[in-house]
C-alpha cells in the first residue's frame, strides 16, 4: 500500500450552489484531472471517503447547527418536491442543494477516516480532495462556503477519540480560517498557525495570539518569498516548541497569484516548500503524521497545479 492516502467521494461532486459559483463542482474534476495526466495519481492509495456520524461531527459543532443543517437539506428537499426552489441560502455566498447533505458527511468523514487510517500506521499521510471546504466554518455558524469544519473536527477527533495529547493545524488558505479559529482558540492541546491576506474576508484574525494561535496576515500582492520567510519565522519555531504528535493542513490554493479570490502572489513552488516544512515538523515529532484537506482555490488549472505538487511532497514522488 502507498504511504499517502487520497480519500474523496462522487457525493463531493454533487453539491453545488449554482450556475458560476467559484465553489463548483469541477475543482475536484480539475485535480483528478491532473492527477492522472502528471501520473502522480499512480502513487496513492485511494480509498472512499465514509459518512460522518452527527455524534462525530458534535465534536466540532454545537448540537443544533448539526441538526439546523440537516433539517435544511430535508425541508429543502420536501420545497424541491413541490416545485420549490433549488437551493437554500445560509448567506448570500452559502447555499446547499439536495445533495449538499451527503457532501458534507462525505467530506467529514473523509478527515476522520484518513485521521484513523494515519493513526494506524496504514498511511504515514493523507490527502482529502473534498467539498464543500470547511474552515469558515464556525462551531455554531455555517459561512463562505463552508458548513462542517473538516479540519478543526478531525484535529478534535485525534485529540478525543485516539488520545493524543498535541496536534497542530496549518492554514495556508487566502482567507483567515475563522471558523478553526472560533473551535479550537484555547484548547492547548491543538495550536493553530496560519498566514492569510489581511484585510480581508472574513475580516477575521484580530484576534489576539493565545497560547494556541498563531495568526500570521500580509498585505496583498505579498510574495512567496516573503511568505516562506514569515513562516520560517513565525510558524516553525511554534511547531518545535509544540512537537504536535499529527498535523492537520487546512489546504487552501487561492492565495496563487493566478486566483482572482485574493490578491497573494504564491506558485506551486511556494506550495511545495510550506508542505516540505510541515512534512519535516512532522517527521521530527508526529512520525510522518500528516492529514490534508482541501480547502480553496477557484482558478482551475491553478488549484490543479498546485493540488499537484502538494501531493507530490506528501508522497515523495
Amino acid at each position: 500500500m502507498s504511504k499517502t492516502g487520497y480519500f474523496t467521494h462522487s457525493d463531493c461532486r454533487k453539491h453545488e450552489m449554482g450556475p458560476g459559483h467559484p465553489e463548483c463542482p469541477e475543482r475536484l474534476d480539475a485535480i483528478e484531472d491532473r492527477l492522472l495526466i502528471s501520473g502522480v495519481g499512480d502513487a496513492l492509495t485511494r480509498l472512499e471517503a465514509p459518512v460522518a456520524s452527527v455524534e462525530e461531527m458534535e465534536l466540532a459543532h454545537g448540537r443544533m447547527h448539526v441538526a439546523a443543517l440537516r433539517g435544511l437539506s430535508d425541508t429543502l428537499s420536501e420545497e424541491i418536491k413541490a416545485g420549490g426552489p433549488r437551493y437554500a441560502h445560509i448567506d448570500p455566498d452559502t447555499a446547499l442543494n439536495v445533495n449538499s447533505w451527503n457532501a458534507i458527511l462525505r467530506s467529514a468523514g473523509a478527515a476522520m477516516a484518513a485521521t484513523d487510517a494515519v493513526m494506524a500506521g496504514e498511511l504515514e499521510n493523507a490527502f482529502c480532495a473534498i467539498r464543500p471546504p470547511g474552515h469558515h466554518a464556525c462551531r455554531d455558524k455555517a459561512m463562505g462556503f463552508c458548513f462542517v469544519n473538516n479540519v478543526a473536527l478531525a484535529a478534535k477527533y485525534a485529540v478525543e477519540r485516539h488520545g493524543l495529547k498535541r496536534v497542530a493545524i496549518a492554514d495556508f488558505d487566502v482567507h483567515h480560517g475563522n471558523g478553526t479559529e472560533d473551535i479550537v482558540a484555547d484548547d492547548r492541546r491543538i495550536l493553530m498557525v496560519s498566514i492569510y491576506q489581511h484585510p480581508f474576508y472574513p475580516h477575521g484574525g484580530a484576534r489576539p495570539d493565545t497560547d494556541n494561535m498563531v495568526n500570521v496576515p500580509v498585505p496583498a500582492y505579498t510574495k512567496g518569498m516573503d511568505v516562506r520567510e514569515l513562516i520560517e519565522m513565525l510558524w516553525l519555531p511554534r511547531l518545535e516548541a509544540h512537537k504536535p504528535e499529527m498535523i492537520f493542513i487546512s489546504a487552501g490554493f487561492d492565495a496563487h497569484r493566478e486566483d482572482d479570490m485574493g490578491q497573494l502572489g504564491l506558485v506551486e513552488s511556494d506550495y511545495a516548500w510550506i508542505t516540505e516544512r510541515l512534512k519535516d515538523v512532522a517527521r521530527r515529532h508526529s512520525k510522518g503524521r500528516i492529514v490534508s484537506c482541501l480547502e480553496g482555490g477557484y482558478n482551475l488549472s491553478a488549484l490543479a497545479r498546485s493540488v499537484e505538487a502538494h501531493i507530490r511532497v506528501l508522497a515523495d514522488v
